[in-house]
C-alpha cells in the first residue's frame, strides 16, 4: 500500500512539475548588450520577451548625444564593422517603404525615434504582435538580426533608411 501511494505522489508531482515547465516555456526571452561604433562611446543593453504571441522591447542606453536617435533592427546579426554596417540595411522581410512603425508604409525593422536625456542616457519600450522570437514566420522572426542605434534621428520620410545618420551603437539577436 505504501508503495502504491508513493507512486500516485511522484505520479502526481511529475504531473505538476510538467505543467509547470510547460508554462514557463510559453516566455521566451533574449537580452543583447550594445558595442560602441563610429568613434562614439555609446553603451547599453536591450531585451527581448515574448509572451501570449507578442514581444516586447526595451532599450537602455548611455553615452549618448542628449536628444533624439533613430533606432532599428537590420538585416544581420553583425556588429564586426567599426561603422556598424556590416548589420546591413532595416529588417524589411515584407518589402515596405520606410516610415513610422503603425503608419501605411514602414519596415519591421523600423523601430523609431527616443530621447536621450541630458546626462546621455535614454531608454526605449514597444511591444508587438509583428515580431516573434525563433518562429517559423520568416517576416516575423528577429532572430539573427542586428540592433541599430543612430546618432541622429529617424524623420520617418527618407528613402530607405529615414536620414538617422552615423550608427553609433550595434548590437545582435540571437539565442
Amino acid at each position: 500500500m505504501k508503495k502504491i501511494l508513493l507512486t500516485v505522489i511522484v505520479l502526481i508531482a511529475v504531473v505538476i512539475g510538467c505543467k509547470t515547465s510547460g508554462n514557463s516555456s510559453d516566455t521566451k526571452k533574449i537580452s543583447t548588450v550594445f558595442e560602441s561604433k563610429s568613434g562614439s562611446s555609446v553603451t547599453g543593453t536591450a531585451v527581448f520577451i515574448e509572451k501570449n504571441g507578442k514581444v516586447t522591447f526595451t532599450a537602455h542606453l548611455s553615452g549618448l548625444k542628449p536628444g533624439v536617435h533613430g533606432i532599428h533592427i537590420h538585416e544581420k546579426a553583425d556588429c564586426s564593422s567599426p561603422d556598424g554596417k556590416s548589420a546591413g540595411g532595416h529588417w524589411n522581410p515584407t518589402f515596405k517603404s520606410h516610415g513610422k512603425w503603425g503608419s501605411d508604409n514602414y519596415h519591421r525593422g523600423d523601430i523609431g525615434n527616443f530621447t536621450a536625456d541630458e546626462k546621455g542616457n535614454g531608454t526605449i519600450t514597444m511591444t508587438t504582435d509583428e515580431w516573434c522570437i525563433g518562429c517559423a514566420d520568416a517576416t516575423k522572426d528577429i532572430l539573427g538580426k542586428g540592433l541599430i542605434v543612430h546618432q541622429d534621428p529617424d524623420d520617418f520620410t527618407s528613402q530607405p533608411a529615414g536620414n538617422a545618420g552615423s550608427r553609433v551603437a550595434c548590437s545582435v539577436i540571437i539565442k
